[in-house]
């Protein structure tokens, strides 16, 4: 797979975007000033943002391999962020080398560094889609051109809820994108939340919104709900650190407050 093309990628550095701010807050390069700025005013607020970024993406690690270690073959990503080594298709093709893995996402950076996305085994494949997470049918017209929906398919939404507000849709987003998985899929899903520091949320909320940006922190009852209708698998709803910590990578922070997100995988039955 080729992907898309990428030889004149327009990237808007007047204010920040999520998938840079994670990239900067994992020690990436691949972000900008007004990334970087934002990022540091997020850590005035909380100072373990980075450890954040960390435990989360330490979360996709282990329920990957799980799913892919359980069987499934087909994942698609949604809001895959700049690739940072390992990506998700090498998590899965490390246990199933003929998995396969459609990548979407909509800052055009990330389609600048695609072709890291692009490197499959020669057993399985990997495309990316260049798409907003709020085009739902756009995203499965073209995943479909790769990833047949009549068999099982994981769908990763990972630490991306947030940013979509519930006028936005958040929620007939997740169903729509279900709805066209068959029985035997699983949704996988991270979240931030403000439980444990409602002011701290709630500023960082105007944070975002002063950038023209959504940051809808939910509480662990909300973010449940996006799992209606599907089967939790264990330990169900939990901190994205305390989801099955066994399967490794589990993330050393300072302090002992808890990181402030949720975590979940369930099956479409």
């Amino acid at each position: 797979m080729t992907g898309q093309d990428h030889t004149a990628v327009e990237i808007d550095t007047s204010k920040p975007h999520p998938a840079r701010m994670y990239d900067w807050f994992l020690g990436g390069k691949d972000n900008y000033p007004v990334d970087e700025e934002m990022g540091r005013q997020l850590l005035s607020l909380d100072s373990r943002g980075r450890d954040m970024a960390r435990v989360n993406r330490a979360f996709m690690h282990r329920a990957i391999r799980w799913l892919a270690e359980n069987g499934v073959r087909q994942f698609l990503d949604i809001g895959t962020g700049i690739p940072t080594e390992p990506n998700l298709h090498q998590i899965a093709q490390r246990t199933a080398p003929d998995a396969r893995i459609v990548y979407c996402d909509n800052d055009p950076i990330v389609l600048a560094h695609a072709e890291a996305l692009l490197r499959s085994t020669p057993q399985g494949a990997t495309e990316y889609i260049q798409a907003d997470a709020r085009e739902p049918d756009l995203i499965l017209e073209r995943a479909g051109k790769t990833l047949d929906f009549t068999k099982p398919v994981a769908l990763s939404l990972v630490a991306l809820l947030h940013f979509v507000g519930d006028e936005d849709g958040a929620h007939a987003l997740v169903n729509r994108l279900m709805d066209r998985l068959s029985s035997g899929s699983y949704l996988v899903l991270s979240h931030v939340t403000g439980d444990f520091d409602p002011a701290g949320a709630a500023k960082a909320s105007e944070l975002y919104a002063a950038k023209g940006l959504t940051l809808r922190p939910r509480s662990r009852a909300e973010f449940a709900e996006f799992f209606n209708g599907f089967e939790l698998v264990e330990p169900g709803v939990s901190l994205a650190a305390d989801w099955r910590p066994e399967l490794g990578e589990v993330v050393p922070v300072a302090g002992d407050d808890p990181i402030p997100g949720y975590a979940g995988v369930a099956r479409k039955v």
